[in-house]
C-alpha cells in the first residue's frame, strides 16, 4: 500500500504522536490555560476558581459548590478567626435557619434594608400531583406566618437575648456563629456574590454604649489583624457613610482591600447598633443603680467572600499565589525518577525531609504518584499555588541537595538537604512577607488624591483604584457622585488627617478626606 516504507514509518509516528497529545499534554494545557488577567481580569478570576478546584457553580441557580481544596483554604480562615475570637472572650452558639417574617418587620431600616434580599418559605409540605406530573406544593399546608430564610441574624437572636438578659449581671453576651446565609442575588459570582455563602457573625450586647462602641472597634482590628497577619492584605479601616451603614446600625466599621484591577473590595464589617434592636424587642436589664434601660448591641461579620480577596490580591497568570499560613498544603515533595529503584531510594530521603517538616508544624505533601509525569505535577501545583515545592532526583540523591521552587517568585535554587527543614521554616515566613509587600506596595502606587471633581471623574475612569478627595458629608453629594461615576465612599479612614479643604463636586467646605473607589 505504501511505495516507501520510509513514509509508512513517518506516518505512525506522527499518528502515535497526535493520539498521545490528546490524553497527556492536553492535561497539561487544561492545568495551564487560564486567561490573562490584562486580557479579561473577569474571566481570569473565574477560569482561576474553576480551574484550581476551588469552586464551581451547583445546580440551584446563583449557588456554589465549594470544592474540597476551597473549603480547606476556608477551613484554615475559619480555625484562625475563631481562635482570634476566642482568644477576645466570644463563644460560639448556633441561632435557627428561618426567621419569623413578623421580627423583619420591627426594626424599620433593617427590614428596608434586606427586604428586596430575602427568601421565603410560605408552605411546609409536598405531595404527589393528582394529575400524574410529579412533586407540587401542597396548597393546603400554607405557614400560618412565613418563615425568612436567614440573611442575618440580628432578629432571632435579639428576640432570644430578650429570655437571656434581665439585668447588669448578665452582661455582656458575647456570641459568634458559624452558619450559613442566603441573600438572592441575581447577578452571581463564585465566593464574591452568591445567593448562599458562609460566613461567621458575632452578636453581643452590653449595659453600656462606650462598651458597645468599644466591642464593634475591638473586632474590627481583630479582623484588619487577621487580613494582614495572615491573608497578608492590606486593608484601611474606616467608617462608611450614612448610605453605606449596615441596615440598622448607628455606625458602621469596615477593613476596605484593593484588588489588582483597582476595584476595591469590602472584607470585613463591625456594626455598632446603638439600642435599636434592643428597642425592638424590648431587651432590657435593671443596672446597678436599679434603673431600667435598653441594652446596647454591636453584630460583626466577614464571609467567603474573603476567598475572592485571596484570590484577586495575589494570584497571577500561572494560577493561585497562596499565603502559606493558609496554603493547605504549604509543601509539596515531587520525585523525579525512573523505575521503582530510584524511586525508593529517592523516597526515603523524601520521607524524612517530610517528617522533619511535619514536626515543625508545616503542612507536606509528598506526591509519588506514578500516573502523572514531574511535569504535569509541577504545573498543577503551581496553579494551587502551593508556596514552596521540592523537586528530588537521582543527582540529587548523590550531591546531598534538593531543587527548591517558589511559588511566589517562581524562581528556584538548589539547597543542601542537611537542615533544609529549617531552612524551608525561614522561606514560607519571607514569602509571607513578600506576599503582603506586593500587594501593600500595589495599594500604595494606586491611591492618589484629587482636588477637583475634573481629576477624580477621570482617576475613576480610569479605575486606579483608591481616590482620596474631599466631601461634604451630605448623602445627596455622596449618591450624585455615585450615579456620574460609579464610585462609592469605601470609607472615612480612621486615621485621616483633619485638614479643611473644599468638596470636590460641591465646593462646600470639608474637614477631611475620605476614600473613594469602583467597588465590587
Amino acid at each position: 500500500m505504501f511505495k516507501n516504507i520510509n513514509i509508512f514509518l513517518f506516518i505512525c509516528i506522527k499518528i502515535s504522536f497526535f493520539s498521545f497529545s490528546i490524553f497527556i499534554p492536553n492535561i497539561y494545557n487544561m492545568a495551564k490555560e487560564l486567561t490573562n488577567r490584562s486580557e479579561n481580569y473577569s474571566q481570569w478570576y473565574n477560569d482561576l476558581v474553576v480551574k484550581a478546584d476551588l469552586a464551581e457553580n451547583s445546580a440551584v441557580r446563583g449557588c456554589m459548590v465549594i470544592k474540597p481544596y476551597g473549603y480547606a483554604i476556608w477551613e484554615k480562615m475559619q480555625a484562625q478567626l475563631d481562635k482570634m475570637f476566642k482568644e477576645t472572650g466570644h463563644v460560639n452558639a448556633y441561632f435557627p435557619l428561618f426567621i419569623p417574617k413578623s421580627f423583619f418587620s420591627k426594626e424599620a431600616s433593617h427590614v428596608e434594608g434586606f427586604a428586596k434580599e430575602c427568601a421565603v418559605v410560605t408552605h411546609y409540605r409536598l405531595k404527589n400531583d393528582p394529575n400524574g406530573k410529579g412533586i407540587i406544593v401542597d396548597e393546603n399546608a400554607k405557614l400560618e406566618e412565613e418563615l425568612i430564610v436567614r440573611p442575618t441574624s440580628e432578629t432571632i437572636i435579639w428576640n432570644t437575648y430578650k429570655n437571656w438578659i434581665q439585668s447588669y449581671r448578665d452582661l455582656p453576651i458575647l456570641c459568634n456563629q458559624w452558619a450559613n446565609v442566603v441573600r438572592w442575588e441575581m447577578r452571581t459570582r463564585l465566593f464574591l456574590r452568591t445567593a448562599e455563602f458562609l460566613w461567621q457573625e458575632g452578636h453581643t450586647a452590653h449595659a453600656t454604649k462606650e462598651e458597645a462602641i468599644e466591642e464593634a472597634e475591638k473586632m474590627i482590628r481583630v479582623y484588619a489583624d487577621f487580613a494582614e497577619n495572615f491573608l497578608a492584605l492590606p486593608v484601611i479601616m474606616g467608617a462608611k457613610s450614612a448610605n453605606e451603614r449596615f441596615a440598622g446600625a448607628i455606625e458602621t466599621y469596615t477593613i476596605e482591600a484593593l484588588m489588582q484591577d483597582g476595584k476595591a473590595l469590602q472584607s470585613g464589617t463591625s456594626h455598632f447598633l446603638g439600642q435599636n434592636f434592643a428597642k425592638a424587642f424590648d431587651v432590657t436589664f435593671t443596672s446597678k443603680e436599679g434603673t431600667l434601660d435598653y441594652v446596647w448591641a454591636t453584630s460583626w461579620g466577614v464571609s467567603t467572600r474573603l476567598m475572592g480577596a485571596l484570590i484577586m490580591a495575589h494570584s497571577d497568570d500561572n494560577g493561585l499565589v497562596l499565603p502559606p499560613k493558609l496554603a493547605p498544603i504549604q509543601v509539596v515533595i515531587v520525585p523525579i525518577y525512573k523505575g521503582e529503584e530510584q524511586l525508593t531510594e529517592i523516597s526515603k530521603t523524601a520521607i524524612s525531609i517530610k517528617k522533619n517538616l511535619e514536626s515543625l508544624g508545616i503542612s507536606v505533601k509528598y506526591d509519588n504518584r506514578d500516573t502523572q509525569k514531574p511535569g504535569w505535577k509541577f504545573a498543577e501545583y503551581e496553579l494551587k499555588g502551593v508556596p514552596v515545592r521540592i523537586a528530588i532526583g537521582p543527582r540529587d540523591i548523590e550531591q546531598g541537595t534538593v531543587e527548591i521552587a517558589r511559588r511566589d517568585t517562581l524562581t528556584k535554587e538548589t539547597l543542601p538537604i542537611e537542615g533544609i527543614e529549617y531552612t524551608i521554616q525561614q522561606l514560607l515566613e519571607t514569602i509571607q512577607n513578600s506576599i503582603y509587600k506586593k500587594a501593600f506596595d500595589f495599594r500604595e502606587s494606586n491611591t492618589i488624591e484629587v482636588q477637583t471633581y475634573e481629576e477624580f471623574k477621570n482617576a475613576i475612569s480610569k479605575q486606579i483604584g483608591f481616590v482620596s478627595a474631599h466631601w461634604d458629608g451630605t448623602t445627596e453629594t455622596e449618591e450624585k457622585i455615585k450615579q456620574e461615576t460609579k464610585a462609592t465612599i469605601r470609607c472615612i479612614p480612621f486615621n485621616a488627617k483633619q485638614e479643611e479643604g473644599t468638596c470636590i463636586y460641591s465646593g462646600k467646605p470639608s474637614k477631611q478626606r475620605v476614600l473613594f473607589a469602583i467597588a465590587y
